[in-house]
This record gives structure tokens, sequence and C-alpha cells, in this order.
């Protein structure tokens, strides 16, 4: 597999061409800064009760469209995807994200005292959210995209489409597959990954915008440590559901960055045993942050092939 030299990513979407794509591209070159903690014009703020408890949510567009949930990641929110639910409401969805139990403003939500945060807490929130509205395209990034995955395993019928970013391409020990540093992750406890990922953030290792590395520093302040430790020690254990996620033939798309923490050979292998399409970004870990007109291009074109299938 080889990237485009003319071309942000893989592109399996002949339907917009290559104007479309050019103008994506060109919209997140332009992309300035933002305050990240302010909501979208329109965006409800509210909470959802879940099984873990009070998860902070965002809505955005007519909930009478098709519905999408975007799910983020460890030390993430729901304030990752302010650029890329726009795009998606201007075409015709809905948008509906929230924090994890024990993130940000999901910080109180959790296990009960002395339990841990594990793999059903956060299937049985994400199940709880999408039988409240019915059937609809699912987005799970980094860590929440292995949620997601059992979740539609566990509950196909609520999964129209399904979009992994930047989730962990492996099963089992995900770490041992990132670059330069994998190996040290089998030296490593589980808070001690949290802790270098934790200083990782803080001190800009992403090299993030000023408004941007503020904002996801004062998350820290919210954020449950101990979700994020026991969340690295579940990543430690990732489960390798492809086979079961390929046999219900939801449309998959595995996005990514050709700079993201785990090499593009190990998604592009992910996806061929997923079944699942492929696009790759020219970032990092977040493409929804600094390519969504491309994720959101990429996106909408699953959602028409899964609502071609549905109709």
């Amino acid at each position: 597999m080889s990237i485009d030299e003319d071309r942000a990513d893989i592109s399996w979407a002949p339907d917009h061409g290559d104007d479309a794509r050019r103008a994506a591209i060109a919209a997140d070159a332009a992309i300035g800064e933002l305050d990240w903690a302010v909501a979208p014009t329109g965006t409800v703020v509210g909470r959802f009760e879940a099984p873990s408890g009070s998860l902070a949510t965002w809505t955005m567009g007519d909930t009478s469209d098709p519905r999408v949930v975007l799910v983020p990641g460890v030390t993430g929110s729901k304030e990752d995807f302010a650029l890329l639910g726009p795009l998606l409401v201007e075409a015709g969805y809905s948008v509906v994200s929230y924090d994890l139990a024990g993130q940000y403003e999901s910080a109180d939500a959790g296990p009960g005292p002395g339990a841990d945060y594990d793999y059903d807490l956060f299937v049985d929130d994400l199940i709880a959210v999408l039988s409240a509205g019915g059937p609809a395209h699912l987005l799970g990034y980094s860590f929440a995209g292995s949620v997601a995955q059992l979740a539609a395993v566990r509950r196909p019928e609520l999964v129209r489409s399904l979009t992994l970013l930047t989730a962990p391409p492996l099963g089992g020990q995900a770490f041992r597959g990132v670059r330069m540093i994998g190996w040290l992750s089998h030296f490593t406890t589980a808070r001690q990954g949290a802790g270098l990922m934790i200083w990782g953030v803080v001190t800009n290792k992403n090299k993030v915008g000023p408004k941007r590395l503020e904002f996801v520093r004062s998350r820290f302040e919210k954020t449950s440590r101990k979700s994020i430790d026991d969340i690295i020690g579940l990543m430690r254990h990732t489960p390798d559901v492809a086979a079961d996620l390929r046999a219900t033939r939801i449309p998959i798309l595995v996005a990514t960055g050709e700079h993201d923490l785990w090499p593009v050979e190990l998604h592009a292998d992910f996806a061929e045993r997923l079944g699942a399409r492929l696009a790759v970004y020219r970032t990092g870990h977040s493409p929804c942050e600094t390519a969504p007109h491309q994720l959101a291009h990429d996106m909408l074109e699953l959602f028409a092939l899964a609502e071609g299938r549905a109709s």
C-alpha cells in the first residue's frame, strides 16, 4: 500500500471527484485558531443519564434528521468534534457527542466505589446513547474505536455505519505497535503509561496551537486520573472482534493520519481484516481536529453506501 503523492488520502469515493477532494484539503489547510471550549453556534449542551452516571453531551442539528454519534477517546471530550460536527449537520445529519465516563465534564460518572472502569461500562453507556435515539452512524475515536466495535458486535441493529478514527489496530497489548516507543510499553505499568500520555499532551508534543493547548491542559483539571489509568490498562488488553464485526456487514471506514501513533501499515491490515475502506490523511492522531473536511467527505460517502444498502 502506498499513498498517492497528489492526494491527502487513499480515496475510495469517486462520486465527489477530485474537485471535492481538493476543496476539502484546501478548507482544512485554512483552519485557524478557535476557542475549543465554546460550543458551535446552535449546539444544545445537555446531559444524558447513562448506566454509569450523568454524561455531558452536545447535540447539533435537527434531531429529526438521520443521526451521527461521535465518541471521543481517553483524555478527550465532545469538544474534539467542534469542527467535524457542523460539517455533518450542514450535510443533513444531526450529531450527538458526549464525554466518556470519568472524562472532562462526565468525570463523576463511572464504576462504584472501589471498582474499575472496564469495557462493559463504556459499551453499556454507548448502547444506551444509541438506543435512546435509534440506529445511527457511529464514529469511535482512538480508544472509543474499540468501544464502538464492541457495541456494534453486541447490537448491530443500532449501527448504520462505523467509522474507526485512529483506533487501536491491534488486539491484545495495542501499544506494542506504537511507532518508535512501542517496545517501552512492555516495561511500564498502566499508570506509568497514563503518566507518559498526560506528560506528552501537557508539554505539547502534538504541537497544537496555543488555544488548543490551553483547552486540553484545562481538561485535566476535571478528568478523573483513575479513568485515564484504567483506560490505558484496558488498551493493553484490546479485544479483537474483527471477524465478528466483519460478519455484521456494517459498512466500515478506517481513518487515520500518516503520522498517527500506529503506522499506516497496521491500520491498512486492520481495514483489510474488517473488510473496511481506508482513508489516510496527511496529519497525526487527530484528523477530526486537523482534517475535518476530508474526514467528513469520506464519512458522508460511507453514510451514502450504508443508506443505499438499507433502502
